[in-house]
């Protein structure tokens, strides 16, 4: 019978904590292109620096955004997002824009309407809220207060959030 020594199991429990969080992140990167034609480009979380010119695009459901959101995020919704307030709100079509959602589906269709209304600095953030949150960035509340709660949308897309608490709510 065939033993393994202490060393090698700590090994192993080491490598499977440093590979989780890259595996959730290949599965939101399988998904992303399955459902996405990648016609915006992506931005990273780890590389999204905010500043007073970067607008923040929230491409959720009302419900959604009132769990949580990104600090300074514009909810603009997905369904009934409307083109003229965007173009009545962000006049400079140069401005640094950055659309999210859950993990990127909904923003891409989104920001595919902003480049085509002729914004030019338009980017998708990949992984959304959940890649944020995964990678332990804050989430706010409607008050503005951090939060670790964060809406999953439903049991399948939730499955991408690993850290925070998933709140299920109707939509």
């Amino acid at each position: 019978m065939f033993r393994f020594s202490s060393p090698i199991i700590c090994f192993i429990a080491i490598a499977i904590l440093f590979i989780q969080p890259t595996e959730a992140q290949r599965s939101i990167e399988k998904s992303l292109k399955k459902w996405n034609k990648e016609s915006v480009p992506y931005i990273y979380p780890q590389n999204l620096e905010m500043n007073d010119d970067l607008i923040l695009l929230d491409t959720r459901k009302k419900e959604e955004f009132e769990i949580s959101h990104l600090k300074g995020a514009i909810w603009v919704g997905y369904k009934k997002f409307d083109e003229q307030t965007i173009l009545d709100t962000i006049k400079n079509k140069t401005t640094p824009i950055v659309v999210y959602c859950s993990i990127g589906v909904r923003s891409e269709n989104i920001g595919e309407k902003l480049l085509k209304l002729g914004y030019t600095n338009v980017k998708n953030l990949f992984g959304g809220i959940f890649e944020c949150k995964n990678q332990d960035h804050k989430v706010y509340n409607p008050k503005g207060v951090a939060t670790d709660s964060v809406h999953a949308f439903n049991k399948h897309w939730g499955k991408f959030l690993k850290k925070g608490i998933k709140v299920y709510k109707d939509h």
